[in-house]
């Protein structure tokens, strides 16, 4: 982007042109977003400063925001930020970028929370905690309960703990751990939720360059029939779970007959539920511990 003198209606416009030729998704919110972030005022703002001339220094800052985003680096990663369930939060390239399907897992979660009828405080477990949205956005909304989360990337957990600090300090124990190896002489849980990794190792490739060449393999790469790390936690789980407790995680598309199967062959759950998301695709399950 030229670093010719500008007022802020001509640079958005630059702006949007190289994003949109770039192929980015929704180039004028990007601009805005990135211009905003770029002069250190809020979105709204920006409509009453659209006669401002930019400098010369905040022309180049600008140009390199757009530029990153023309690589298709995820706007989230960018502003090093993500809005979840109505809370910002910090986010880097050690986690995945919180994804509005993934309210639905904390929909039921707080569901489930609410259907408790137990006196004492519920211990409720995150695994794969990765940014903390989840288990912070449970904490936050049902406090008075014990929340552990786990983790098997340390720079995850430093982002998640980033989080907690800033929205729900002294709640939540992390730990460091593949799924519930850091648990082994630990409590039993009431809830266990997860988003683990449920893409197909083959289909990475194809998606999106924002994710595909940005955000965390671990976090997605699911194994060759995309169900590895649910399978696992699937079978593991009731190890962890108090009597009554349930399982709650996230799927992607199609996986809910397989995820059914799992449960089923395992013997040890019932009411085997599946929640919609807002396109209709079985997006939760929950896994009721039978004993």
């Amino acid at each position: 982007m030229a670093t010719d003198k500008k007022i802020v209606r001509q640079a958005l416009s630059s702006a949007c042109a190289e994003l949109e030729k770039a192929g980015a998704d929704s180039p004028r919110l990007c601009a805005e977003a990135l211009l905003a972030r770029c002069l250190g005022i809020g979105h709204a703002k920006l409509f009453l400063a659209s006669q401002r001339v930019l400098t010369h220094e905040e022309l180049l800052v600008f140009g390199a925001l757009v530029r990153r985003r023309c690589d298709r680096e995820p706007l989230a990663y960018i502003l090093g930020e993500k809005e979840f369930y109505s809370r910002t939060f910090s986010v880097d390239r050690n986690v995945l970028i919180p994804r509005q399907e993934t309210e639905h897992l904390v929909e039921a979660a707080l569901s489930a929370l609410d259907t408790r009828t137990q006196a004492a405080p519920v211990q409720v477990l995150e695994l794969g905690v990765g940014s903390g949205a989840i288990i912070v956005t449970l904490a936050c909304e049902r406090p008075g309960n014990l929340y552990f989360a786990t983790d098997s990337s340390r720079a995850a957990l430093e982002v998640a703990r980033r989080n907690a600090d800033a929205l729900c300090p002294g709640v939540v124990r992390f730990l460091a751990g593949d799924w519930f190896a850091p648990l082994a002489a630990g409590p039993r849980f009431d809830l266990i939720v997860t988003n683990p990794p449920y893409i197909k190792r083959d289909d990475i490739p194809g998606l999106q360059k924002e994710v595909s060449g940005f955000e965390p393999a671990g976090a997605l790469d699911g194994g060759p029939d995309g169900l590895a790390a649910i399978q696992r936690i699937i079978g593991e789980a009731p190890a962890y779970l108090a009597p009554a407790g349930a399982l709650l995680l996230e799927m992607g598309m199609g996986q809910a007959d397989e995820v059914e199967r799992i449960a089923a062959r395992s013997g040890v759950y019932r009411n085997i539920a599946f929640f919609d998301d807002y396109a209709g695709i079985a997006r939760v399950a929950r896994l009721d511990l039978s004993y």
